[in-house]
């Protein structure tokens, strides 16, 4: 009942097809861009530095936090989106291996762009989203984006093979565009910014204080952390896994981030019912325990059980990251929702890298089924701290409201 809310809301439903179509584009993109400098260079270093670029604007999201902070959030996604359907075409220069360059400059803006608009995202929801349908929202949210990750990398691949790399990001360039427009629609009133207290790094550090200064948040951003630590070290066995575990061709491997995604749009449509069940410490201890259970599941070499080790994955990890901005969104002032919401996603994202790393060097040194048992051991242990009693955090005021000629009593409505 609660999504049909949100879907039937004129805002929440233009919001999450701005992110929709944006989403397609850059799904589409990303695969892209490592196979093009891959067919241009030659080189697959180069080719993994296209997930670097995009990821490295993350280590400094609590500054671009700032920024989304200072202006009006939606002013901020529709110029950011319209800045970039500006920029892609400047990859159609694009015609060598020396031109490689241009196209991880380019990536590295999009992932500027990916973590300003987040956290102007986060601050819109507070405005526009009652909170008793926030956990419903990002739950929509993450379905749309694991939908876009199933269905775009497949066309991405297929226009890049007819047409070419240019044709990709024409492509990247007017969903940005479309997004653009989707969020010039919106209709929403903001209040305007305060203004701003102190420096730029006094703004910053300030919402850097309010996360760790929120008992509930360091737990919860803590456990999504862990998540991803252990997600990146849990995927870089599944080459080993397709390979001597179930005896199948490298391709099978799409087979699985089918499974994973499919299990991902179940968990976002579900979350915001199972948000309201179940504590959010719990909630997303739960959600933890499914993902490292799947982890470990993987290490049974049958397909039955390796597929419902998937399913598992897919349902478990989002509720974690669906569960710690939900709540970054409910219990910070609103004023500060975009830097708080930045620095943790430095936090909970930062280790994805490092992980990777890690997962490979484990593949290269032990039987890849001690990696996934290891991480579905480490579940448990970080799930415990959720668990653990201590004083609950003090949630912050909600917003007033700042969307005209809506009934405020009206839980149907979402701004």
């Amino acid at each position: 009942m609660t999504v049909r809310m949100v879907l039937r809301d004129r805002g929440a439903a233009t919001y999450l097809g701005g992110i929709l179509v944006s989403g397609f584009g850059d799904s589409a993109m990303t695969l892209v861009a490592g196979v093009w400098v891959k067919t241009l260079t030659g080189s697959s270093s180069l080719a993994a530095a296209v997930t670097a670029c995009v990821w490295a604007p993350t280590l400094v999201g609590p500054l671009l936090g700032t920024v989304a902070d200072r202006v009006r959030r939606r002013r901020l996604l529709i110029a950011v989106n319209a800045a970039l359907a500006l920029l892609l075409p400047a990859l159609l220069a694009v015609r060598s291996g020396s031109d490689a360059w241009l196209l991880l400059l380019v990536l590295t803006t999009v992932g500027v762009g990916s973590v300003l608009t987040d956290a102007a995202g986060a601050g819109l929801v507070v405005t526009a989203v009652p909170a008793a349908l926030r956990g419903d929202f990002n739950g929509l949210r993450m379905t749309v984006n694991e939908a876009m990750k199933l269905l775009a990398p497949l066309a991405g691949a297929g226009l890049f093979l007819r047409c070419g790399g240019g044709a990709v990001a024409l492509l990247d360039a007017a969903t940005f565009a479309l997004a653009a427009l989707a969020f010039t629609v919106l209709r929403i009133h903001e209040e305007p910014p305060a203004p701003p207290a102190g420096g730029w790094r006094a703004q910053t550090a300030e919402g850097v204080r309010a996360l760790r200064g929120n008992p509930l948040l360091v737990r919860l951003v803590g456990a999504g952390a862990v998540a991803m630590l252990l997600s990146g070290i849990s995927s870089a066995a599944i080459y080993q896994l397709v390979d001597a575990g179930l005896h199948r061709p490298p391709a099978f491997v799409g087979v699985l981030y089918a499974v994973q995604g499919a299990g991902s749009i179940v968990a976002g449509t579900v979350a915001g019912a199972v948000m309201r069940r179940l504590p959010e410490r719990t909630f997303t201890a739960a959600g933890l325990l499914l993902f490292t259970t799947g982890a470990g599941l993987r290490a049974i070499p049958s397909l039955p059980v390796v597929l419902a080790g998937t399913l598992a994955i897919g349902v478990g990890l989002p509720w974690v990251i669906v569960a710690v901005f939900t709540a970054v969104q409910q219990h910070t002032e609103p004023a500060l929702v975009g830097r708080v919401a930045a620095a943790a996603s430095t936090v909970v994202f930062g280790p994805t890298a490092v992980a990777a790393a890690l997962g490979a060097a484990l593949v290269a040194l032990a039987d890849y089924r001690l990696q996934l048992v290891a991480v579905a051991v480490a579940g448990p242990l970080a799930a415990w701290p959720l668990l653990l009693r201590r004083p609950p955090a003090t949630p912050a005021p909600e917003t007033p409201p700042t969307v005209p000629a809506r009934p405020a009593d009206d839980p149907s409505r979402t701004g």
